[in-house]
């Protein structure tokens, strides 16, 4: 089974290590994380991770806007986003089966068990 590359941006650094840590206890991930918008959009370009987990309220520039400026990189279209968030709700959550415009989304606080399902689901499976 091949590792792969996990990219976490969020300006929560506290999160960021904490999600960090959880994933890569739990499951053969290496994770990559990045407080900034300018970092994770820069991070993403050289690292060309798995998976993006991207919060969306983020100063400077927020998750939604990274995202589309992501998919329409050539480098970095085809990565998978999951928006990990507080501003939608885990029922909200649960009602949409985790999406909603057509990305997936995982409430805050995070079930590190919960958000492993949910990033091997949207993993490319080499």
């Amino acid at each position: 089974m091949s590792v792969k590359k996990i990219l976490v941006i969020d300006d929560e650094e506290h999160f960021c290590r904490a999600l960090k840590k959880g994933l890569e206890m739990k499951s053969t991930f290496k994770v990559l994380t990045a407080t900034r918008g300018e970092e994770g959009m820069r991070l993403a370009g050289i690292e060309k991770p798995d998976l993006i987990l991207l919060d969306i309220m983020m100063p400077g520039m927020a998750g939604t806007e990274m995202a589309e400026e992501l998919s329409e990189n050539p480098v970095t279209s085809s990565i998978p986003i999951i928006f990990v968030t507080a501003i939608v709700k885990e029922d909200e959550v649960r009602k949409r089966s985790g999406v909603s415009g057509g990305r997936t989304f995982v409430a805050k606080p995070v079930k590190i068990d919960e958000l492993i399902k949910k990033m091997n689901a949207v993993l490319p499976h080499a």
